[in-house]
C-alpha cells in the first residue's frame, strides 16, 4: 500500500501506536508477526471512571460535553495490544434512516435503544431515498465529527457510525413488517429501493469522514488500517429467505465493502446465521464477527462455526473471558482471528499478550 503522508504516526493515549498498526496491516494482509490480533483493554489506575454518553444524550446534549467525556474515557483507558482509543459518534442504530427524512423514537422501558419511527407509505412517490442534507441531526451529525477530529487530532482516531444501511435502511424508513409483506408481493418496487438505499450509502460515509478528517486520522468501526475499514451489517437478514438476501442484500453489501476496502461483516442472532454460505461467498468481506443473542450461549460455543469460517477464507472476530479466548487460541488460526478481551488491570494485559506470543 502506498503510504499516506499526512497518515498520524503516533498518538498520546496509545504510545505504541506504531506497532499496533504493524499488526494491523499484517492482520488485515493475512499474515501474523507473533501472535495473533488482540484488542484488549483495562481501567489506568487512579483514574476516575468515566461513563459513555448514550444515544439520547449525543442526540440532544451538548456536543462539547460528548467530546470532552469521549477524550476523559479515552485517558482512563490503557489501550494494550491493537486496541486504538477512537471516537464513535453514533446517534442510534436507524440513523442513516434518520438522516433521509425519519425521526428517533424512544420507548419506556427500552433503554438507550432508539429507532427511527416509519416514513415510507409505499413505494411509489417517495423514492429515491436521499440524503437530506437540511435534517438537523445530519448537520449536528457533520459538527460533531468537525468539532471531535480537532480536539482529538494527535490523541484517538474517528471510528465511522452504525451504519445500518442497504435493507436496514428501508425497514427503518418503510417498518420491518410492511417491508416483509412488500418483498413477496412488490419485488419490483424493492428492486428499485434497494437501488435507492445503496446509493445513499456512498455519500454518508465520504461525507462523515470528511468531517472526521479520517484520511488523516483513521478510519475505525472495529478495525483500523491506514486505508480505511468499516464494520457492515443487516440486521433484517433475519427475517428473509437466503434467496430474497442474494438478491438485494449481497450486491449492496459487496458495493459497501468495495468502498470500504477493509469490511468486517456482523450478525446477531442464530437466525442470521441461514445466510451463511451467501456471506461466505461473498468479495470484500474480510472479517466476520458473531453475536449468538441472548440465551444462546457464549462465543466460544461456536468455535466450530468459525473455524469453517476460517476455511473458507474469512477472519474471525472473538471474544469471551480470558480464560475463553485462551481456548479458542488452540482452536483458531492466528493469522485470521481478531480477538476482543478486557482485563481489570493494565499488567494483566500485558500478561494475557505475552501468553499469547508463547502460544502460537
Amino acid at each position: 500500500m502506498t503510504p499516506n503522508p499526512r497518515r498520524i504516526t503516533s498518538l498520546e493515549f496509545k504510545p505504541d501506536f506504531a506497532g499496533a498498526v504493524r499488526r494491523w496491516e499484517a492482520y488485515l494482509a493475512g499474515e501474523i508477526i507473533d501472535r495473533p490480533l488482540v484488542c484488549v483493554t483495562a481501567p489506568k489506575p487512579g483514574m476516575p471512571h468515566v461513563t459513555p454518553t448514550t444515544y439520547y444524550e449525543r442526540v440532544h446534549g451538548s456536543v462539547d460535553e460528548v467530546v470532552d467525556r469521549a477524550l476523559r474515557a479515552a485517558a482512563a483507558t490503557y489501550w494494550g495490544g491493537e486496541a486504538i482509543p477512537s471516537f464513535w459518534g453514533s446517534f442510534g442504530c436507524d440513523e442513516v434512516a434518520v438522516f433521509c427524512g425519519g425521526q428517533f423514537e424512544w420507548k419506556e422501558g427500552a433503554g438507550d435503544t432508539c429507532w427511527s419511527i416509519p416514513f415510507l407509505s409505499d413505494w411509489d412517490r417517495p423514492l429515491p431515498l436521499r440524503l437530506d442534507e437540511n435534517h438537523p441531526l445530519w448537520r449536528r451529525m457533520l459538527a460533531m465529527f468537525r468539532k471531535a477530529a480537532e480536539r482529538m487530532a494527535g490523541k484517538m482516531v474517528m471510528n465511522h457510525i452504525d451504519l445500518h444501511t442497504n435493507m436496514d435502511l428501508l425497514a427503518a424508513a418503510r417498518g420491518p413488517q410492511a417491508l416483509c409483506l412488500d418483498l413477496l408481493d412488490r419485488p419490483e418496487a424493492i428492486d428499485r429501493a434497494m437501488m435507492s438505499a445503496r446509493a445513499v450509502f456512498p455519500t454518508v460515509w465520504r461525507r462523515i469522514a470528511e468531517a472526521g478528517r479520517m484520511d488523516e486520522l483513521g478510519y475505525g468501526g472495529g478495525m483500523f488500517s491506514h486505508e480505511g475499514a468499516a464494520v457492515l451489517q443487516c440486521d433484517f437478514s433475519c427475517m428473509i429467505s437466503p434467496g430474497m438476501f442474494k438478491r438485494w442484500v449481497v450486491p449492496a453489501l459487496e458495493e459497501e465493502a468495495a468502498l470500504v476496502r477493509h469490511a468486517c461483516y456482523h450478525w446477531d442472532g442464530l437466525g442470521a446465521l441461514i445466510h451463511t454460505d451467501a456471506i461466505l461467498a461473498t468479495h470484500g468481506l474480510h472479517t466476520l464477527g458473531f453475536v449468538p443473542g441472548a440465551g444462546h450461549g457464549a462465543q466460544i460455543e461456536y468455535v466450530d462455526l468459525y473455524k469453517k469460517w476460517q476455511r473458507a477464507g474469512k477472519a474471525v472476530w472473538v471474544g469471551g473471558s480470558i480464560d475463553e479466548i485462551k481456548r479458542m487460541h488452540r482452536e483458531l488460526d492466528p493469522a485470521r482471528t481478531m480477538y476482543s478481551a478486557w482485563t481489570d488491570t493494565p499488567a494483566e494485559a500485558e500478561q494475557l499478550l505475552e501468553w499469547f506470543v508463547k502460544n502460537t
